[in-house]
């Protein structure tokens, strides 16, 4: 089967995959559409280390084909939207509520891939740019087939991430001011979040001017066009003279996570969602802090999959909540490289490649 790969030297398209069949408490998902997360790009460049060989991909959607024993709540034939939580459902965190936190979930790669006498990793327990995978059961979530699967995809990286950080993280209020530095696939996101939360103003802030509109069609109040104002704190400042409640790095700046900082007016927080480099360190004034300020890490928006993937697929048929509008181009699986350079250069909020 075709999926594309990484060998620690260049990401590649290949034919000859395979993958095992799903054991106990594991779904066999058929592939029908990937998003190309700038995550998959941070573990070529080595932001994100990942050993290698890998399968890359971890925001897909498409049939289940076959379940393993003790699985009930799909079947082959149902449509499902994959997260990357493998999460154990047993531990103290997941007891809580919190399967982000699932130390199961995180770190621990399995070897579900081979070609030829080869073993390949599996990347964060997903590995959606393969026509076939192999998840845990509480990973795939079953959502109603008339979703159309490219937009279902998007649901389970950018979707969750973003619309998560602002409902589950943050908790946005109604009235409260929000300011998201970066607009890609997580900030449209945030963006939305914040719209469904209520929020009064939303000020968008990237460099690329060419985003406003769709910054505005996602929720954005404002926006301001970091390559021509200079000073974006004094910027949003002549917006929100006291500051802003919330603000949401979705870049992964050190720089970026200053402003949000800086940013920030009494009781604010600045929430984290950007991934700059593993040994990257940031720094603020310590003083800036002791007005009841906050940093707040956030991974994978602090989401229960199987809770919030049946919300947000129920917001977008209510049309509530936008997913087609992300989906700015389809690839063939076979144009990843092409895929992968316009999501480089920033011209897509979301391509999605598909497996037909």
């Amino acid at each position: 089967m075709r999926g594309v790969i990484f060998d620690g030297e260049q990401p590649r398209v290949v034919d000859d995959l395979e993958v095992r069949d799903p054991g106990p408490g594991e779904v066999l998902v058929g592939i029908r559409a990937a998003g190309l997360c700038h995550s998959d790009l941070s573990v070529v460049d080595g932001t994100i280390p990942f050993p290698v060989p890998v399968v890359l991909g971890h925001e897909g959607a498409g049939v289940v084909e076959a379940i393993g024993p003790g699985v009930g709540h799909v079947v082959p034939g149902d449509h499902v939207a994959l997260s990357t939580l493998a999460n154990c459902g047993a531990c103290a965190e997941c007891d809580r509520g919190r399967p982000t936190m699932c130390r199961k979930a995180i770190g621990m790669p399995g070897k579900l891939f081979r070609r030829g006498e080869k073993q390949l990793f599996q990347f964060a327990s997903n590995s959606a740019f393969a026509e076939r995978t192999v998840v845990k059961a509480v990973q795939a979530v079953k959502i109603d087939p008339d979703i159309p699967l490219t937009s279902a995809a998007l649901i389970g990286c950018g979707v969750l991430t973003g619309v998560g950080a602002v409902l589950n993280r943050a908790k946005v209020d109604r009235g409260d001011s929000v300011v998201v530095i970066g607009t890609g696939g997580i900030g449209l996101n945030v963006l939305q979040g914040a719209r469904l939360a209520g929020a009064s103003t939303i000020v968008a802030v990237d460099a690329n001017p060419a985003k406003e509109a769709m910054a505005r069609q996602f929720g954005a109040t404002h926006f301001l066009d970091a390559s021509a104002v200079g000073d974006s704190v004094r910027a949003v400042r002549e917006i929100l003279p006291t500051g802003a409640d919330h603000a949401f790095e979705c870049v992964g700046s050190t720089r970026l996570i200053r402003q949000a900082i800086d940013l920030l007016d009494r009781h604010g927080q600045a929430v984290l969602l950007g991934v700059p480099p593993a040994t990257a360190e940031a720094s603020f004034l310590v003083s800036s802090m002791y007005l009841d300020k906050s940093i707040l890490g956030c991974r994978y928006g602090s989401s229960r999959p199987q809770r919030d993937i049946a919300l947000y697929a129920g917001l977008y048929r209510e049309g509530r909540l936008l997913l087609d509008e992300l989906v700015t181009e389809t690839y063939p699986v076979e144009d990843f490289a092409k895929a992968a350079d316009d999501a480089h250069h920033g011209r897509v909020a979301r391509g999605v490649l598909t497996f037909d």
